[in-house]
């Protein structure tokens, strides 16, 4: 019998903060109970899947062996400004003038994730 993905879990320096961060980045409401200071926080996505953050004592130091790749409901560009304006960092820009591309951005403690074109934008150039 094959295994079901539970969380997808990410360390991180500040678990509460970084929790909110994604809860604002996918629409999903961080739990009443957790809690600033808590040593693991989490959000549950659409399908089943929690995104778990949880307290490590060392920083991250290098690329992402494993990133969240995110397909907006809005166009591609919009995303990306929303997300900078909720503290992400641009990371790699990946963008071709054709409308085709993606970029990679860093959440506030640095770990990199996509954002790849939406649905229409894939349909508009297919």
């Amino acid at each position: 019998m094959p295994s079901s993905v539970l969380n997808v879990s990410v360390d991180c320096a500040d678990p509460y903060r970084l929790c909110q961060f994604w809860s604002a980045v996918t629409g999903k409401p961080v739990p009443e109970e957790d809690q600033p200071g808590d040593d693991e926080c989490g959000i549950h996505l659409d399908g089943g899947i929690d995104l778990l953050f949880q307290r490590v004592p060392e920083p991250k130091t290098v690329k992402n062996r494993l990133h969240v790749c995110l397909r907006p409901d809005v166009p591609r560009d919009e995303e990306v400004s929303r997300l900078l304006g909720l503290g992400a960092t641009l990371v790699d820009d990946l963008r071709k003038p054709d409308g085709t591309g993606w970029a990679v951005l860093a959440d506030p403690e640095g770990n990199e994730f996509c954002v790849l074109r939406s649905a229409a934008e894939r349909a508009a150039t297919s």
